[in-house]
């Protein structure tokens, strides 16, 4: 999640990305879906699997990345850049606060 004003910014880390490998797929929901952080929000397949992306705060959808489902290649080129999947306005934005920062991700990931 990167927070610019009062929208939040959703996609996946390069680490998940490359868990995934070739994405051939994604789904985004469509602008006005309200969710709650757990919530199915958006669907990527690979050559893998297909995997649900939970919605990690509750919020509005305001902007949808409908261009990856014409170039999901995208979010294996640049997952933290220009492969983000939904943008939300965050209805409680105090959850941003409890979610993990860069640092303890990647300490986090060291542990796996």
């Amino acid at each position: 999640v990167e927070v610019d004003g009062d929208v939040a910014t959703v996609g996946i880390t390069a680490y998940a990305a490359g868990q995934l490998g070739d994405v051939v797929f994604v789904e985004t929901p469509d602008v006005g879906k309200t969710v709650k952080a757990g919530d199915p929000l958006a669907v990527v397949e690979s050559v893998k699997a297909a995997s649900d992306i939970y919605a990690p705060i509750d919020g509005t959808v305001v902007e949808a990345h409908a261009d990856l489902a014409g170039e999901p290649e995208t979010v294996n080129q640049d997952p933290e850049g220009r492969g983000w999947f939904v943008k939300l306005k965050p209805s409680n934005p105090g959850q941003i606060d409890a979610l993990m920062d860069r640092p303890a991700y990647e300490a986090f990931l060291d542990t796996l």
